[in-house]
C-alpha cells in the first residue's frame, strides 16, 4: 500500500493531514461529473488523499457549494498541450489509485491510459467509470441515468400502473450502481493488490451496476412471483401494506408493513377494524380493494397524526418528508446525520467506524486551487512548476477568481 516503500515516489509527504480508514493513500481523480466525483468524494471523506485533475477554465459547475467535490485538492492541467500528460504520469507514480468517467477511448487519446499509468506504476489501481463499460455496442454511446435504467428493466418497473414509467431521481444507474460499484471495485483491487502487489484495471459499467443492485427482482422473476405490469408486486406498490398514501393535509405517509405481525400492529394502533384489510393481507387478487379502503382511510387524518398513532411501534408507518424535512428529524439530529459546512447543509460521511472516523476533509475545491503545492509536493522544482504555469499547461486559482462557478457542458462526453 501506499505507506510501504515500494510506493514511495512521488510521495504527498506534505499533504494535510486525514483521518479515516484510508488515511495514507493518494487517489488521483480526472475531473468528471456524476458517479466518479461521488466516488472520490467518497475516498475523501474515508480519508484518503484525492487529488482532483482539472481542466483550466473549464465551463461546467465547479464551486464551493458543489457538495461531491468536497475534501480534495484541484490540479488543473490543459490535458490536450504538449507534455501535460507527463505531469500527470509523475503523478501517477506516487499514486494508490486513478479514477476516470470519461468515454471509452479518451484516456488513451490523452495519452494516460491504463498501459501507460501502469507501466508508470505497475500497483495502480486504474478505476474506469463508464455507462456501458469499456466494450460492446453501446460502449462509444452517450447517456445518464435514465439512459442505463431503461436497458436494465428496472425502469419500466417504477412507475403507476396506467401511467409512465417514473424516474428514481438519478440515484441507481448513476450513484448506487455507477459510484457505489466503483468504489468496490477500487477496494477489492486494492485488497487484491496487498497479496499479489500489482494493480489493474477496474471496469464500472453503470448499466450493469444497476442491474446487480436488482438481483432480488430477478430472483423473485425466477421464482415466478414477479408480474410483468407495474404496480402488481411486492415492492412496486402493488402490494397495500408497501406503498404510500395521500393523508387530508396533502401529505403522503409511506407504508411498509410486510410481515403478519407488523400488519397487524399497523391495523391496530391505527384503529382500523375492517375485517378485510385484517384477513386478506397476502389476498393478491384484493390488493386492488384494499389499496383503495386503505386510501380512503388515510385521507381522513393528517400525516402527522397518523404517524403520531404508530409511534414507538413496529407498525412500519412514516412520514414521507422532504429535504429539509430530513435533515430536522430528531433521529437524523441525534445520530449527526447531516451538517452544515460551507454554509450548505449536506450528508455526514457514512459508514461509521470504531476506531477510523471519517471526516469531511474540507471544502470543495476552486479550479487549479492546490497546483502549486500538489506539484511542489511531488518533485516539481519551483522553477519548472513556474515555466509550466507561464506556459499555460497548468494553472492555479487566485483567490480574485471568486468560487470558480462556471455552467456548461458535461465532461463525460470526451
Amino acid at each position: 500500500m501506499s505507506q510501504d516503500p515500494a510506493d514511495t515516489v512521488a510521495s504527498p509527504a506534505a499533504a494535510p493531514s486525514r483521518h479515516g480508514p484510508l488515511a495514507g493513500f493518494r487517489i488521483l481523480e480526472m475531473v468528471g461529473v456524476g458517479p466518479a466525483p461521488f466516488a472520490a468524494m467518497w475516498f475523501a471523506d474515508m480519508g484518503a488523499d484525492v487529488v482532483r485533475i482539472d481542466r483550466p477554465g473549464q465551463r461546467f459547475n465547479q464551486t464551493r457549494r458543489d457538495i461531491l467535490n468536497r475534501g480534495r485538492r484541484s490540479l488543473a492541467v490543459d490535458l490536450k498541450r504538449p507534455g501535460a500528460a507527463g505531469i500527470v504520469l509523475r503523478l501517477v507514480a506516487g499514486a494508490d489509485a486513478l479514477i476516470e468517467g470519461f468515454r471509452p477511448g479518451v484516456m488513451e487519446r490523452l495519452g494516460l491510459g491504463p498501459s501507460e499509468c501502469l507501466a508508470r506504476n505497475p500497483r495502480l489501481v486504474y478505476g474506469r467509470m463508464t455507462g456501458w463499460g469499456q466494450d460492446g455496442p453501446l460502449a462509444a454511446r452517450a447517456g445518464h441515468d435514465i439512459t442505463y435504467l431503461a436497458f436494465t428493466g428496472i425502469l419500466g418497473a417504477i412507475g403507476p400502473a396506467e401511467g409512465r414509467p417514473t424516474p428514481p431521481l438519478n440515484l441507481i444507474a448513476d450513484f448506487g450502481g455507477g459510484g457505489m460499484l466503483l468504489i468496490a471495485g477500487v477496494l477489492a483491487a486494492l485488497l487484491e493488490r496487498a497479496r499479489s502487489g500489482r494493480g489493474q484495471v477496474v471496469d464500472a459499467a453503470m448499466m450493469e451496476g444497476a442491474s446487480l443492485l436488482n438481483a432480488m427482482t430477478w430472483s423473485y422473476i425466477a421464482k415466478r412471483h414477479w408480474l410483468p405490469e407495474r404496480e402488481a408486486n411486492l415492492f412496486d406498490g402493488g402490494a397495500p401494506f408497501y406503498g404510500t398514501y395521500r393523508c387530508a393535509d396533502g401529505r403522503y405517509v409511506a407504508l411498509g408493513a410486510i410481515e403478519p405481525e407488523f400488519w397487524t400492529i399497523f391495523l391496530d394502533r391505527c384503529g382500523i377494524d375492517d375485517p378485510l384489510l385484517h384477513a386478506h393481507q397476502r389476498d393478491r387478487a384484493r390488493w386492488p380493494e384494499l389499496r383503495s379502503r386503505l386510501a380512503a382511510i388515510f385521507a381522513t387524518r393528517s400525516r402527522d397524526e397518523w404517524c403520531a398513532m404508530v409511534d414507538g411501534t413496529d407498525a412500519c408507518l412514516a412520514p414521507v418528508l422532504d429535504f429539509a424535512e430530513a435533515a430536522r428529524h430528531p433521529h437524523a439530529t441525534a445520530r449527526h446525520a447531516y451538517g452544515t459546512h460551507d454554509g450548505t447543509i449536506q450528508p455526514a460521511p457514512a459508514p461509521r467506524f470504531s476506531r477510523s472516523r471519517p471526516t469531511i476533509a474540507g471544502s470543495s475545491p476552486l479550479i487549479g486551487e492546490h497546483s502549486h503545492a500538489v506539484l511542489a509536493e511531488s518533485g516539481f522544482a519551483a522553477e519548472e512548476i513556474a515555466l509550466l504555469e507561464q506556459a499555460g499547461i497548468i494553472a492555479q486559482a487566485r483567490p480574485e477568481e471568486g468560487d470558480g462557478s462556471h455552467q456548461g457542458s458535461d465532461p463525460r462526453a470526451g
